[in-house]
């Protein structure tokens, strides 16, 4: 007895995808079933991985912030999976549909505009309530602006802290540096072109002569990185190209030197004010005493006062 024919396969999921590498297709298949979260691209679209792609083609859906960004991605890999924009804004409305689905057992690939999803990004909640449902939650590491600025700012690696965007109203950015300045570690801050020479200001009345490495526009055509210390903050910031994205590496304070006592300090400062001005004598202050320009200044201008013939 001949065997029937097998049935042919109706199901579109598991129709094979393809994606451009170097000018040559590749095919690939499908995503399996869960949410995965793919890192992107900070600027130069060369820097996605292999299994990002692979990841992205095989998806039923990639849920993205803006899909003019992540199109430009799929447009230089030939990649024409559904985009849907997964944000701040419509979070909360969306973010029952990609539990369904993922109920449903399809694939679903979370993306930021750039770098890895979740820092500084949307994305906690869906994966907070993916993992209490059950469904499986697929990391795929890639770029990230973090590490990059790290790994060129010349400062120490072995321990740092990740602050993020800083308030944006005044007061309450300088309170955060306060609370910062107790974290002896390397620190990494992101921050906007309309703030960050207001930002660098404050860093360095705050923290006081620490090293800083700016990092403007990573990977980028017109990638800019700066190493100096933030006793130089004034000079500097009026220099800075200010359009772009910032990522701020800041040096933990100096061990060698360490911090002055307050005796020392006036014992320093007076030495400086007999020979020059307040200004300068502010300057190298800061530089060798490890005291926040701020304190310092006011310490300077309380002796000069002092110090003055009746």
């Amino acid at each position: 007895m001949a065997r029937p024919s097998p049935r042919p396969n109706t199901d579109t999921t598991t129709v094979s995808r393809q994606i451009l590498v170097a000018g040559h297709a590749i095919i690939v298949p499908k995503a399996p079933p869960g949410l995965h979260l793919a890192a992107t691209p900070i600027g130069n679209l060369g820097d996605i991985t292999l299994r990002a792609l692979e990841t992205l083609a095989g998806s039923d859906v990639i849920c993205c912030e803006d899909t003019r960004v992540t199109r430009k991605l799929l447009d230089r890999y030939g990649i024409t999976a559904p985009l849907s924009p997964y944000h701040e804004h419509n979070a909360a409305f969306v973010r029952p549909k990609i539990l369904a689905r993922l109920a449903q057992g399809e694939s679903v690939t979370l993306v930021s505009d750039a770098g890895t999803p979740l820092i500084s990004d949307p994305g906690f909640k869906l994966v907070r309530e993916a993992c209490a449902a059950g469904f499986p939650v697929h990391a795929l590491p890639g770029p990230s602006s973090i590490l990059a600025a790290l790994s060129v700012a010349a400062l120490p690696t072995d321990r740092f802290f990740f602050e993020g965007f800083l308030p944006a109203k005044d007061g309450a950015r300088r309170n955060r540096i306060h609370e910062l300045a107790r974290i002896g570690v390397t620190l990494v801050l992101f921050e906007s072109g309309a703030r960050v020479q207001e930002t660098l200001r404050d860093l360095a009345d705050i923290l006081g002569a620490r090293d800083i490495a700016i990092c403007r526009e990573m990977t980028k055509l017109h990638e800019d990185i700066r190493r100096f210390s933030l006793a130089d903050a004034d000079t500097q910031s009026a220099q800075l190209e200010t359009r772009g994205e910032f990522v701020l590496v800041i040096g933990p304070p100096s061990e060698e030197t360490g911090r002055m006592s307050e005796d020392q300090l006036d014992a320093l400062l007076r030495e400086q004010l007999a020979h020059g001005s307040v200004k300068d004598a502010v300057t190298t202050a800061v530089e060798l005493s490890g005291h926040p320009k701020r304190e310092v200044y006011a310490r300077a201008l309380a002796l000069a006062r002092k110090d003055e013939p009746e």
